[in-house]
């Protein structure tokens, strides 16, 4: 008879409980164990893709607008929410867990656009893809060539662009790309952002895409995507609205290009995605921590189950404590976050590249020893750890590198000295 399992998941703590909180959770929790594992499980080593009927299911579930304000039909919650979501769904498959910061595309438009799609994003009927990393230019935005070519009604883009997951399935595509030409004195100049309509299932007039052969984070497709004069009308580049805006105070036509806010804007937009990253990075860790409780309870070597050796019950607890630390650092970030509670020693963009950094370390560490725990059989597709280890290892390089994380925090602790 198999012994009882003690449930390694701690309740939120006091400071952070709301009973609003406790029911988006638990409410995650059972949708994730009843739906999406069981599709991960199906889905995943044959690299299926993430079923319709599950999107809407999330759709109606308000996943998909968990920070979205209540007068564009979301639910108004905050990002501490929206990581507690995060961490349930990444532990049954990251992927479906990272489909829905696609909906949160929708508050970078203009208002115009926003007054129309946001309240489709919070029911997870308008998705987007962010298509910023090129071949030379990954964790360096300030190196994007990518070029937006100023032209009658609106702009062409032409270049390429790599790792832009969901482009396909996508309702619009996010592009960062220069108005003006590339200065290697001024790198930062001239970098926007324009977002591209088209419909699912296709690619927009003037791009096509390859996909990437990856071996994990299946469930959707990634794509290297080429753009050949590629036309986006004028208020597709965003910030258009303010930049008319300006047109209009001065009665000065104003240069043809968005003011050179797209390098500061993408760049502290990547908070939340790192706080995002940190909750799916304990998602998968707190799943091989699950699955090996509940396996070295049952396998037996020597006459016993291998939860009875102290070398075993050791690597348990060490990997229950370092998944705690990190999750108490996400809850920390995260509140922070929602508060605003920043002070001139700490800040949003250092302790999101904190948290991210932490947890994508801890999530690999634990999967693997997960996987060790399992011997052989966490080696096979016939137990998910080789799935939670695929996925962790990813979360150390998407949303920045852990070196940029650190190379984040060093500069805000010690800024550097300027070149001489």
């Amino acid at each position: 008879m198999p012994r009882q399992i003690v449930d390694p998941r701690p309740p939120i703590p006091a400071p952070y409980r709301t009973d609003e909180r406790v029911a988006i959770q638990e409410m995650a929790r059972e949708f994730t164990m009843d739906k999406v594992l069981p599709a991960a499980n199906e889905l995943d080593s044959e690299q299926g893709m993430i079923p319709d009927e599950l999107r809407r299911e999330m759709g109606e579930l308000g996943f998909f607008g968990i920070t979205v304000p209540e007068k564009y039909d979301g639910l108004g919650l905050g990002v501490f929410e929206y990581a507690l979501v995060t961490e349930e769904l990444a532990r049954g498959w990251m992927s479906v867990a990272s489909i829905i910061a696609r909906s949160g595309m929708a508050a970078t438009l203009d208002r115009a656009q926003r007054e129309k799609y946001y309240p489709l994003a919070a029911r997870g009927e308008w998705l987007g893809s962010f298509a910023m990393s090129e071949p030379d230019a990954g964790s360096d935005i300030a190196s994007v060539r990518t070029r937006a070519d100023k032209v009658d009604g609106g702009w062409v883009l032409n270049g390429q662009k790599m790792w832009c997951t969901f482009a396909d399935q996508s309702d619009a595509i996010l592009v960062v790309a220069r108005t003006t030409p590339y200065d290697p004195d001024n790198r930062h100049k001239g970098i926007s952002r324009f977002i591209v309509h088209k419909r699912p299932g296709e690619f927009p007039d003037g791009c096509t895409g390859n996909p990437i052969r990856k071996i994990g984070y299946h469930g959707w497709h990634t794509f290297d995507l080429s753009f050949d004069d590629c036309f986006v009308p004028d208020d597709g580049l965003i910030g258009y609205e303010r930049q008319q805006a300006v047109t209009n105070q001065s009665g000065k036509k104003q240069p043809n290009h968005a003011g050179n806010d797209g390098f500061i804007r993408t760049a502290k937009g990547m908070t939340i995605p790192r706080i995002h990253t940190a909750a799916r990075s304990i998602g998968l860790a707190r799943a091989s921590l699950e699955d090996s409780i509940a396996y070295v309870q049952q396998r037996e070597q020597f006459g016993r189950p291998i939860g009875d050796f102290q070398v075993t019950r050791f690597k348990i607890a060490k990997m229950a404590a370092d998944i705690e630390s990190c999750r108490a650092l996400m809850y920390q970030v995260a509140a922070n976050s929602d508060m605003g509670g920043y002070d001139n020693a700490t800040s949003p963009d250092m302790e999101g590249a904190m948290v991210k950094y932490l947890a994508s370390e801890m999530s690999e560490r634990v999967t693997s020893e997960a996987l060790q725990i399992h011997g052989g059989a966490g080696y096979t597709t016939d137990f998910p750890i080789e799935r939670y280890w695929r996925d962790a290892r990813l979360t150390k390089i998407f949303e920045g590198t852990s070196e940029i994380m650190l190379r984040l925090v060093s500069d805000c602790l010690l800024p550097p000295t300027p070149h001489r």
